[in-house]
């Protein structure tokens, strides 16, 4: 669901948390195979590719989330993208975080405004920017 990609996703730096959701992806898209990964999800086949053979941080999680649903293991992408902002929600809620915080703490050059509109699906997030943000809220709810 990639809020559950790492067992602890606080003690891992951007990169690593990026990878570990990359790595969930990636099995997905071994079991199934590139060309019918792309064709089912609607994901550019050219970005799935790329995904099989290594790091794509600019894959949104929209695209993530259509590659996840083809196992039968997850839901379906809309259920994985509501759970993973409830997900990050929540972790907000706790550490008692707002998106303005957020934002000056994390290595992206976005505002509080920009990531409030990724967290709540009005612009695209991508992996790399996922991976920040859920890092970020994982290391202050671990303090």
């Amino acid at each position: 669901m990639l809020y559950d990609a790492a067992d602890d996703p606080a003690a891992l730096s951007t990169t690593e948390l990026r990878e570990a959701y990359e790595t969930q992806i990636r099995t997905v898209v071994d079991d199934v195979g590139v060309e019918a990964a792309a064709a089912e999800s609607g994901v550019d086949e050219a970005q799935v590719a790329a995904l099989a053979d290594g790091a794509v941080p600019e894959m949104h999680v929209e695209d993530a989330a259509a590659l996840l649903a083809l196992s039968d293991d997850y839901p379906d992408s809309e259920a994985i993208v509501l759970e993973l902002r409830d997900h990050l929600l929540m972790g907000m809620t706790t550490g008692v975080l707002d998106v303005d915080t957020i934002a000056s703490n994390v290595t992206l050059d976005l505002s509080g405004q920009e990531v409030q509109q990724a967290l709540e699906g009005r612009t695209s997030m991508t992996l790399e920017q996922l991976a920040a943000i859920h890092g970020y809220i994982a290391e202050r709810n671990d303090r």
